[in-house]
C-alpha cells in the first residue's frame, strides 16, 4: 500500500538524518521589500517541490534569519525545499503576511526557479497565516497544507480574548492589588506594566500558582468562578491573561493594525449567566474596524483544490480546539481531515514528534495519491513511526469537536441560531437558505471612540518585549 511504502522511505531517512553525516544544502536570506525577513534552504538533491513554514504568535522585534521549522529536518531529506517569512509585523501579522509570503516566494523564485509544487503549513497563529495564504496568496501551485494547534477560525478568536479580559476584570477588578488596567483595549497607552505585573495580579485574585492549601477561601472561589466562566485550564491562566492583555493592546494601538480604536465589543453578548450579563462591561466596537479586523482574517472556506490536514490538542487553552470544528464548517470535507490529540495534561501545540510526522506523512502521501487520511488513519500511521521518532501517539479517532459557540459567545444574538440552523442543513445535505453574509453580520453598534476605556504559552518570553518595542514608540 502507498502508505506502507512511504512509512519504508521515512525510516531509510531517519537513517540519513540520525546516522549519517550531514547532506549539502544550500541556504539564503534576506529581506523583502515590505521589510520582512526570509529564510530558504534547498538540499542539492531538490525533488522540486518546496514547503513554505509559518511561525507563531510573536511580541519579539523582528530579526534576520527566521526559524524553518521542527520538521524542516526530515522534509529537507525528503528532498523538499524549505522557506520562512519572519512577517514585517509583529503580533497578529495577518494584515500584511500574504504580502510578506509572497516577497519570499518571489525571492527563492528568483535564486532558484520555480518549484513544481508548494506545501505550506504553521503553528498556533502560523496556522492563521496558513490558512490565509492558501486561499489568498500567489504562491505558485499549492497543493497542500499542515496547520497545527492553530486560531484556523481566524479573527473570531480575538471575541474569546475579549470576553475572557472582561470576565477577569468581572471577577477580580475590585479586589484590592488584582486589577489590571486597560479592559478592551488590553492596556492603556503608555503603561509600563510588564508580564510579570499580570501575573502577579493574577495571584492576587487567585493564588493559582500556589497549593491550594495556600489560597484563601475567596480567592479559591474566584479562581473556581474564573475557570468555570472562561473554559480554559488552570495552567494556562498567566499564558492567556498575557495574550489578552499585550497581544490585544499590539493589536489596538499598532498603527499598521487597528490604529487605536478597538474591533472586538460585547454589546449584546449573552454569557449565559445572569450575574455576567448584569455585571460585565459592556463595550461597542467600532464597526469598520470589526470588518478590518475579520478581512484580516476570517476564512472563507475557498481553498481550491488544497488538501488540509490540520491536527490539535483537545485541551488547548491558548487555540482553543474549537477553532476546527469552526473551520470545517467552511472547508469541503473532501479538502480538509482533521486528527485531535487527546492529552492529560492541557498544552498549547504539545505534540509528540510522531504525532507531528504522522499528520506530515499523511498530507504527503495524500497529495501523492494516496486516500484522503481520516483520524483513524492517523492513528495507525503514528502508531507505525512510534518506533522511530519515539513519544506517544494519543489521536483519538471518534473525538467530537465542540461547537466554538459553546467558548466564545456569539456577538449578534441571532447569530447562535442561524449558525446552528446552518450546520443542521449542512448535516442533512439540504441547500441552505442562509443568506450568505447573514452568520458574519456584526451588530448594529455605534462606533466607538478613540478614547480609553476603564476596566470593569510559547507567549511569555515574546510578551517581555512589548514594552519596549510597541507602548514606548506609540506614545511619541
Amino acid at each position: 500500500m502507498p502508505q506502507i511504502r512511504s512509512i519504508t522511505v521515512l525510516a531509510l531517512l531517519v537513517a540519513v538524518l540520525f546516522g549519517a553525516p550531514s547532506f549539502a544544502q544550500t541556504v539564503i536570506g534576506g529581506a523583502t521589500p515590505g521589510g520582512a525577513f526570509y529564510t530558504a534552504a534547498v538540499p542539492d538533491f531538490w525533488n522540486g517541490d518546496l514547503v513554505i513554514y509559518n511561525h507563531g504568535f510573536s511580541l519579539t522585534p523582528i530579526g534576520p534569519g527566521p526559524d524553518l521549522g521542527a520538521l524542516a529536518p526530515i522534509q529537507l531529506a525528503e528532498g523538499y525545499a524549505v522557506l520562512a517569512s519572519s512577517y514585517r509585523t509583529t503580533g497578529w501579522a495577518l494584515f500584511d503576511s500574504n504580502e510578506d509570503l509572497e516577497g519570499a516566494y518571489q525571492a527563492f523564485v528568483d535564486n532558484f526557479g520555480p518549484p513544481a509544487q508548494v506545501f505550506v503549513y504553521g503553528p498556533s497563529f502560523g496556522a492563521a497565516v496558513t490558512v490565509r495564504a492558501i486561499e489568498q496568496a500567489a504562491l505558485g501551485t499549492v497543493v497542500g497544507a499542515l496547520p497545527f494547534c492553530g486560531v484556523v477560525a481566524g479573527s473570531r478568536n480575538w471575541d474569546g480574548a475579549l470576553d475572557l479580559r472582561l470576565i477577569y476584570d468581572f471577577v477580580c477588578g475590585a479586589v484590592p492589588g488584582a486589577a489590571i488596567p486597560g479592559g478592551a483595549r488590553g492596556l492603556v497607552l503608555g503603561s509600563t506594566l510588564t508580564p510579570t505585573d499580570v501575573g502577579t495580579a493574577a495571584n492576587v485574585c487567585f493564588a493559582h500558582d500556589f497549593p491550594p492549601g495556600a489560597r484563601t477561601a475567596a480567592q479559591q472561589a474566584r479562581l473556581n468562578r474564573f475557570l468555570a466562566l472562561t473554559g480554559i485550564p488552570q495552567n494556562f491562566i498567566n499564558t492567556t491573561l498575557g495574550y489578552v492583555t499585550f497581544g490585544m493592546a499590539d493589536l489596538v494601538y499598532d498603527p499598521a493594525k487597528l490604529g487605536g480604536r478597538i474591533a472586538t465589543g460585547n454589546r449584546n453578548v449573552n454569557y449565559g449567566n445572569a450575574a455576567v450579563n448584569a455585571g460585565i462591561q459592556r463595550v461597542g466596537a467600532s464597526l469598520s474596524q470589526r470588518r478590518l479586523l475579520r478581512r484580516n482574517y476570517t476564512p472563507t472556506g475557498k481553498v481550491g483544490n488544497v488538501k488540509i490536514v490540520s491536527i490539535h490538542t483537545d485541551k488547548d487553552g491558548l487555540a482553543l480546539v474549537e477553532n476546527e470544528s469552526e473551520y470545517a464548517s467552511v472547508v469541503p470535507p473532501g479538502n480538509l481531515t482533521v486528527g485531535i490529540v487527546q492529552e492529560a495534561t492541557p498544552t498549547h501545540c504539545g505534540f509528540s514528534t510522531s504525532e507531528l510526522v504522522a499528520a506530515w506523512e499523511a498530507l504527503r502521501g495524500w497529495v501523492a495519491g494516496d486516500p484522503q487520511p481520516s483520524p483513524l488513519s492517523l492513528a495507525f500511521l503514528c502508531n507505525a513511526l512510534q518506533p522511530t521518532f519515539g513519544g506517544e501517539c494519543r489521536f483519538n479517532p471518534f473525538f467530537q469537536v465542540p461547537d466554538m459557540d459553546g467558548r466564545i459567545r456569539p456577538r449578534n444574538p441571532a447569530r447562535a441560531a442561524s449558525s446552528r440552523a446552518a450546520k443542521a442543513t449542512a448535516a442533512s445535505g439540504a441547500p441552505s437558505t442562509e443568506a450568505p453574509a447573514a452568520r458574519d453580520q456584526a451588530p448594529a453598534a455605534p462606533e466607538a471612540p478613540a478614547v480609553e476605556l476603564s476596566p470593569g504559552e510559547i507567549l511569555d518570553s515574546d510578551l517581555a518585549a512589548f514594552r519596549a518595542d510597541r507602548i514606548k514608540r506609540l506614545e511619541k
